[in-house]
């Protein structure tokens, strides 16, 4: 009975290893979207009041729609900053709307999917690199979220933006029920 018990360990290892990395590639056994963000070494920043007369946030049945958010960069791309900057400026912008989304949701893995991304670029009038500088969102949100990061998203030039500020983001997301 020991023999037999030997011989079987192996193959029961080998078979709960395949399972575990069939689970792995499939997501069952993936991070959670805060896990993620530790991975990353990102620190979420504390929620900043409203500077007017508006709300953060607002659930309408579950969909959540962010204010415009932005972060402590100015300037305007194709005069003051690089597309670098600015991809960098969308990326902490990012950073702002995770822990948003942290305070309106209490848990992260409550997001079931980003619906829509509206990228306001501050712009130069002959900037027309708005896509590269939002990516700086986009890239930081699916390597968060994964497939649930991908969205729909628009990314435009103004000729102003409030305060100077460089990139201004909107976001819809999806909530689980």
């Amino acid at each position: 009975m020991d023999v037999l018990y030997l011989k079987t360990k192996p193959m029961k290892t080998y078979s709960l290893l395949i399972i575990a990395i069939i689970l792995h590639i499939s997501g069952v056994n993936a991070q959670t979207p805060e896990e993620r963000i530790v991975t990353l070494g990102i620190t979420l920043p504390e929620v900043s009041q409203p500077v007017a007369n508006y709300v953060k946030w607002r659930r309408v049945d579950n969909l959540l729609f962010l204010a415009g958010a932005g972060a402590d960069v100015k300037g305007k791309l194709g005069k003051d900053l690089t597309i670098e900057e600015g991809y960098e400026a969308a990326r902490l912008t990012g950073i702002n709307i995770l822990a948003t989304l942290k305070l309106a949701t209490g848990d992260l893995s409550k997001i079931k999917q980003f619906v829509k991304v509206h990228g306001m670029v501050n712009s130069s009038p002959d900037f027309y690199d708005q896509p590269k500088v939002i990516n700086g969102f986009s890239d930081l949100i699916v390597s968060v979220f994964g497939e649930k990061g991908k969205h729909a998203r628009a990314a435009v030039g103004h000729a102003t933006l409030p305060f100077n500020t460089a990139v201004e983001i909107e976001v819809i997301v999806e909530l689980e029920e």
